[in-house]
């Protein structure tokens, strides 16, 4: 009688095929095809029937196979329920079941993520998708590495109940671990089988029972990357795309969410599949409006209430996670919970930490592989909002008042010392009222470039530090950070944090008896009500300035209030008090040799005269002014105001070109502001030339920068504005 293993080398060799080319068909090992030939090895009936169908023997090669072994035509299948509300994770879910069923692929794949990310559920929509490739079965096994109240599984254990799922008497299955797990790898011999090993928390629970069979692949799941499976093929899953969350929480709760609501909620669940779930689901059981539970969501202190179920809990997953790690991991965790922003510099938290070197980049290594938080290549840490809010409800808490004061204090003094950094290279010539703080920062600028571009990235969480620094007694750290901000709120026309930061860093100096100090930040902070059109508080900022730099004796400071007063007498009309208070700040600053100061008055004045029309004057101002001015943005506003002389005389062919002129610098030192206002002006100068459509053009670049520009305070938006 014909057997199974010769016909197949017949059959083989007639297709001319080599082992190598019908294995990579099958797909299937060489070394196994191999052993079926020979009579080495029974032939797996799945395996028998890809051969027969990949040389076409129509049948007659599989009728080989005896009936027994025919009839157990599939391994067992354990996979458990999938959920009918698999949404979003095609790349994902096509990538990872073409790893597992490729033949020179790894043969173990971690699929890793933070709580609640759905990492089951991919693990098992992939083995299942596979589950044809693998005809000796798919076993599915929960180590509980994660499991509230759950005993972890061992090793032992895990062997045990493998063992017994392939059908292995009890009596049969050594007591010892090495024993177990030479048993398996028998049983697995020549089979090809797909094992779930999910909810895994260390590699040490599952490396003894890791197959050493090439037709068997592995899927764990872990809140670990298992970095110690060095031979594993990874995939990280983050939270779904906004769409897939979106329609993730529609498929469970119906159309009964506004859609504006629907993205509001998915934004706060941080697009976490579990989240997504468990608020879908409170509205399907009734008892919630849609903008009550989105204004509960929106609040960090109390989002996690609502996202718990009875049965399911955002909380309580992150709380097995937290609840695993060693007292140092702890601290840095709950540490994160006081910085203000869920991207966090490592510096950050080393100064908040407050360790040896070297030890904190290790315990952020640690959360990084419990997926705590993601540390990212440019020497930041990011926090999941969710699990941000976790750290500030319960992290937090576990450190003593006094560790959080002081690292508060530390944060602090640290924002300082950079601010203070960046603001050196933006403005090299300001006058700086104060001392620095005593430790340098550990953070260098390589110019004023990025210097701003720090502080583009850190002033929203750089406000939170001003505004909680009153909280822990820092009141002269509090005036002296939001001093070295001006410059930054200035260019970059941040009005509404500039006032806010302002307002508290004037009742810090007040409180810590620096008048000089109250005086300058009330006189920043006229400015920005100025840049708003907003002339009485203005003006009386600037009254309030001057009478706190009175109270001080500081004469310089007072004529600093007298000359942004003139600026916002300007703009209120009052060219008569303007003129005198500005005229009378140029001979204080001729006095006091302040070049710089004195460029920025005769600005004043040449702005006055031309409002007058005094124009030969205002021009002469206006070239002194240029011949003092030494930073390109002063030289650039000096040119912008040339312009507007230009442009008030009727010349509007040297105003187009000097508000060129002033773009190319505009462009060069990145000032969204200054471009804007330069192209403005062009394109009051051409419309006034005739080319309307030019000025239409130049107008629509300005607006497309989405720099506002007051009529009030910006002359070329007045002109805009009034233009036929």
């Amino acid at each position: 009688m014909t057997e199974f293993g010769p016909e197949l080398r017949r059959l083989r060799e007639a297709a001319g095929l080599s082992l190598t080319k019908l294995a990579s068909i099958i797909p299937t090992s060489k070394g196994y095809l191999s052993k079926i030939e020979n009579g080495r090895v029974r032939v797996n009936p799945g395996i028998a029937e890809a051969c027969d169908k990949a040389l076409g023997a129509g049948g007659e090669l599989l009728a080989l196979v005896p009936r027994a072994s025919r009839s157990a035509t599939r391994g067992l299948i354990g996979l458990p329920y999938g959920t009918r509300h698999f949404v979003g994770r095609k790349t994902e879910l096509e990538t990872l079941s073409s790893m597992v069923v490729r033949q020179n692929a790894a043969r173990i794949c971690v699929v890793h993520g933070m709580a609640g990310v759905g990492k089951t559920a991919v693990a098992v929509a992939a083995a299942r998708a596979v589950t044809s490739e693998f005809p000796d079965g798919c076993l599915f096994l929960d180590f509980q590495g994660h499991t509230p109240g759950a005993p972890v599984t061992t090793p032992a254990e895990g062997l045990r109940r493998v063992l017994a799922l392939l059908e292995v008497p009890g009596d049969r299955i050594p007591s010892d671990v090495d024993g177990r797990a030479n048993l398996l790898q028998a049983m697995l011999r020549d089979r090809r089988m797909v094992l779930v090993f999910d909810n895994v928390r260390t590699a040490g629970q599952v490396r003894p029972i890791l197959p050493a069979e090439p037709g068997c692949r592995v899927i764990i799941t872990s809140r670990n990357r298992l970095q110690a499976l060095d031979d594993a093929w990874s995939l990280s899953l983050d939270g779904l795309r906004p769409v897939d969350a979106v329609e993730l929480f529609r498929a469970v709760a119906g159309p009964v969410v506004a859609d504006d609501v629907v993205e509001d909620i998915v934004a706060h669940c941080g697009a976490l599949p579990l989240a997504l779930r468990i608020a879908a689901a409170r509205f399907v059981a009734g008892g919630w409006s849609a903008a009550g539970f989105a204004d509960r969501l929106a609040d960090q202190h109390t989002r996690l209430l609502p996202l718990d179920d009875g049965e399911r809990s955002v909380s309580a997953a992150f709380k097995v996670s937290y609840d695993a790690l060693p007292d140092d991991q702890r601290r840095i965790f709950g540490l994160l919970a006081l910085h203000p922003s869920s991207a966090v510099e490592v510096s950050a938290v080393d100064a908040m930490a407050d360790l040896a070197p070297g030890e904190v980049d290790r315990l952020l290594d640690r959360l990084h592989d419990a997926h705590l938080l993601t540390r990212t290549t440019d020497d930041h840490v990011e926090v999941h909002d969710l699990i941000g809010a976790f750290a500030l409800r319960y992290a937090l808490p576990d450190i003593s008042s006094e560790d959080q004061a002081a690292a508060a204090r530390r944060l602090t003094r640290y924002a300082l010392a950079h601010v203070q950094a960046a603001d050196q290279l933006i403005e090299p010539h300001r006058y700086r009222h104060g001392t620095a703080p005593d430790a340098p920062p550990n953070r260098r600028f390589d110019d004023a470039s990025t210097a701003m571009a720090w502080l583009r990235a850190q002033w929203p969480a750089l406000e939170r530090i001003i505004e909680r620094a009153p909280e822990f007694g820092q009141h002269s750290e509090c005036w002296q950070l939001v001093h070295a901000l001006r410059s930054f709120f200035f260019r970059e026309r941040l009005l509404t944090p500039w006032i806010t930061t302002h307002r508290i860093a004037v009742e810090s100096a007040l409180r810590s008896g620096d008048m000089a100090a109250a005086g300058m930040i009330s006189n920043s902070r006229g400015m920005a009500h100025l840049e708003l059109g907003q002339l009485p508080e203005a003006i009386e900022c600037h009254d309030r300035a001057w009478t706190y730099f009175k109270q001080a004796g500081d004469e310089r400071g007072a004529n600093d209030a007298m000359s942004s007063r003139a600026w916002a007498l300007l703009s209120a009309g009052d060219l008569d008090g303007a003129y005198r208070d500005l005229t009378q700040a140029l001979a204080a600053y001729r006095d006091t040799d302040r070049p710089r100061n004195v460029a920025i008055a005769l600005r004043g004045i040449a702005f006055t005269l031309t409002a007058m029309g005094r124009f030969d004057e205002a021009a002469s101002h206006v070239r002194e002014a240029r011949q003092l001015a030494r930073i390109p943005h002063d030289v650039l506003m000096t040119i912008n105001c040339g312009a507007w002389i230009h442009y008030r005389t009727g010349r509007f062919a040297d105003a187009g070109r000097e508000y060129r002129a002033a773009l190319d610098i505009a462009e060069n030192i990145a000032s969204d502001y200054e471009t804007a206002r330069s192209m403005t002006g062009l394109g009051n100068a051409v419309a006034r030339l005739g080319d309307r459509e030019a000025a239409e053009r130049w107008w629509a670049q300005a607006d497309g920068l989405d720099v506002p520009l007051n009529p009030l305070v910006a002359a070329e938006a007045w002109a805009r504005a009034n233009s036929a």
